[in-house]
């Protein structure tokens, strides 16, 4: 299966995701700080640096919780880009009216392409489900010359499942309340892989956080990348 076959079934994924909560009238709570885990532990927007008046990207932003946090609590600018059209709706009217947010419902590559530069470009869990080759390149295309960048991602699964050796796609399973769970395919690298990428893409990495689970017995481990851009390799518009 190609790259983009794999993103187009996380898309699709996703999609049955935010339709199924859609028909639940799913109700989630406002968050009070930017959680990088899965878990309210770890560091939180502090990562991102000063926000006031900044242009911010959140990749992957889904119902948009985190963006409204940031443009509520930190006085940042917010473009929230999303490519599941249910997940979009959910978002849309939850927080379609706060000012100083925009829900984008678009593919991230093609945002990123047409995008003004951003001063700070985050993800919470999305940047795994895009191919880092298709991704990466955008993102520091779409990043002014210093701009920050930082996203978390899978390490270890529930299962004790470490990371790949190579850049590829890996399945796993993403659970749905009340339903059946969903296959989704996810870039699940080592950390070293992860700067290779991200160095050969003009993406300097400051630091690497470890994010483990904080209960016992649960194996789930996530790292959070934060980087910044120095030179790039393409032109933004290709």
């Amino acid at each position: 299966m190609h790259s983009s076959e794999h993103e187009a079934a996380n898309t699709r994924a996703w999609t049955v995701y935010g339709q199924h909560h859609l028909r639940r009238g799913t109700e989630v709570a406002d968050v009070d700080r930017l959680t990088w885990g899965f878990w309210p532990s770890g560091p939180g927007a502090e990562v991102l640096g000063d926000l006031s008046g900044r242009r911010v990207l959140d990749l992957g932003s889904g119902l948009g919780k985190f963006a409204a946090y940031l443009v509520r609590e930190h006085n940042a600018m917010v473009d929230a880009v999303e490519s599941s059209p249910t997940q979009h709706e959910r978002a849309v009217a939850r927080y379609g009216s706060l000012p100083g947010l925009n829900l984008i419902h678009a593919d991230a590559v093609e945002h990123l392409k047409q995008a003004e530069p951003y001063d700070v470009i985050y993800s919470v869990h999305g940047v795994a489900y895009i191919d880092p080759h298709r991704l990466l390149p955008a993102l520091c295309n779409a990043l002014k010359p210093g701009g920050r960048l930082a996203f978390s991602v899978l390490h270890t699964n529930s299962d004790g499942r470490g990371p790949s050796p190579s850049v590829a796609p890996r399945r796993e399973v993403l659970p749905l309340a009340g339903g059946d769970p969903l296959t989704v395919q996810i870039w699940t690298l080592s950390p070293t892989l992860w700067e290779d990428l991200l160095v050969d893409n003009g993406l300097l990495v400051d630091r690497i956080y470890v994010l483990d689970a904080p209960d016992e017995g649960n194996r789930v481990s996530v790292r959070l990348f934060r980087a910044h851009r120095r030179a790039c390799v393409s032109s933004r518009r290709e």
